[in-house]
């Protein structure tokens, strides 16, 4: 039953999107500005890493798009509770877990869809990284999303006007994308910065797609960003389906 609820709430939000096709390619305009525009700016320089410049930045680039998209995912929520259609959905059978993951789940696919765009883009600019390197990445960028949008939901159920929820999303992703070296790798900082920017659990997220971009698959890189994705997708999953059972209950 669950993966029957899943599947039902699951195609009524993809339908949705794919309606929208406008916000489908708009979404991936900031990342592929940052590709276009910052990118040539690090050609040739020492930037303290193996491989090329396009395999530091690609990645950093990757989790930006999850970073940014998914975390304002909750604002879909905001809306539908405004309109009661939440309240409507939280009394019918359907698994509580269910109506989040559906929800989830249509965000991984848009999120995916768009890296593979940003990737195709990046290669016409220059980008060379081995094709299983790549396709680590989106998984990466599918954990992250996933459990970046079921905290988003969460926030969302809990707070009652944009007003609330735009501000708050804004105070912890900047903060977040500023300190886990997702443009630049922090090794080019400080140290004390590069100590701080190991709080960060998306540091460890853009070291380990960083070697899969080169090539590096059994490093401690990927061990360490295998486990935190996988623990982050893990708790929010739990925390964001606690929320919708109970919330306004």
């Amino acid at each position: 039953m669950l993966l029957h609820d899943t599947g039902l709430v699951y195609g009524r939000y993809l339908r949705q999107s794919l309606r929208s096709r406008f916000a489908l390619l708009f979404g991936v305009l900031m990342p592929l500005l940052y590709l276009l525009f910052f990118g040539p700016l690090l050609t040739g320089l020492p930037l303290g890493g193996r491989g090329s410049s396009w395999q530091l930045l690609v990645p950093g680039l990757l989790l930006q798009l999850g970073l940014f998209g998914a975390s304002f995912a909750g604002f879909s929520v905001i809306i539908e509770n405004g309109q009661g259609v939440v309240e409507r959905l939280r009394v019918t059978p359907v698994s509580r877990l269910a109506l989040l993951l559906g929800r989830v789940l249509r965000d991984a696919t848009v999120f995916a869809f768009q890296a593979v765009l940003l990737v195709l883009a990046a290669v016409a600019m220059g980008l060379r990284a081995p094709l299983p390197g790549v396709l680590i990445g989106f998984a990466f960028v599918v954990l992250l999303t996933v459990s970046l949008a079921s905290l988003s939901y969460a926030l969302a159920m809990k707070v009652r006007t944009p007003q609330e929820f735009g501000p708050t999303v804004n105070a912890l992703t900047m903060p977040s994308m500023l300190l886990s070296g997702l443009m630049l790798p922090m090794t080019l900082g400080p140290a004390w910065l590069d100590v701080l920017s190991h709080l960060m659990p998306f540091r460890y997220l853009v070291d380990a797609m960083r070697d899969a971009y080169v090539g590096s698959y059994a490093t401690a890189h990927m061990l360490y960003g295998l486990l935190v994705a996988l623990g982050l997708t893990a708790l929010a999953v739990t925390v964001g389906t606690r929320v919708f059972r109970t919330a306004g209950a």
